[in-house]
């Protein structure tokens, strides 16, 4: 063998690699999906601060409701969006199927239930404000209905990809299985 400062090996011209081993391409997609899954975890958990940042500023009163807006109905169920998020991030390391599993299902009740109510909920605001151009609620001088569909639109896209990338991380996973189990 030849070191990188030494001479090549004697009787080859460097076309010789086609017979070493490869990472098969199962475990090179589940790198990546994993890695894509915790990319869109942590800007989930980003979402998800600034969403219970709000909250406790309107509960606690911190600053006054003209400068940040009470929480709509629907920002307190999505506070528990960050149990799926938690089991997934348990989920990756180890490859456990059953906490992917939690975490595709609950990602759908407590992330994008919430969302798709609160699309609902604030749909007459968002009337209101587009025919009269009036606005009772602000989030730092924005209209508080205009900022938080801009969140829900952010939101269900990173909690459609969670669950996408998701899905296909555990077909990976079922395949690596299956495939163990027939040898």
């Amino acid at each position: 063998m030849a070191s990188r400062a030494g001479p090549r090996a004697e009787g080859t011209d460097g076309s010789d690699f086609q017979h070493r081993e490869r990472v098969a391409s199962h475990y090179q997609m589940s790198v990546a999906l994993k890695s894509e899954i915790r990319k869109l975890n942590i800007v989930h958990l980003l979402i998800w601060a600034l969403m219970a940042a709000q909250v406790i500023v309107s509960q606690l009163s911190l600053v006054s409701h003209k400068v940040v807006a009470s929480p709509y109905q629907w920002e307190y169920p999505y506070l528990l969006s960050m149990i799926p998020t938690v089991f997934s991030f348990l989920a990756l390391p180890r490859n456990n199927i059953s906490y992917l599993v939690i975490s595709m299902i609950s990602a759908g009740l407590f992330c994008v239930a919430p969302l798709i109510y609160g699309a609902m909920e604030m749909f007459p605001v968002a009337q209101q404000l587009y025919r009269h151009g009036k606005a009772y609620r602000f989030i730092f001088g924005f209209s508080a209905v205009s900022v938080m569909y801009l969140v829900i639109v952010i939101a269900v896209q990173v909690h459609a990809w969670q669950i996408y990338y998701s899905k296909k991380l555990l077909d990976q996973w079922f395949t690596t299985t299956q495939d163990k189990k027939k040898k």
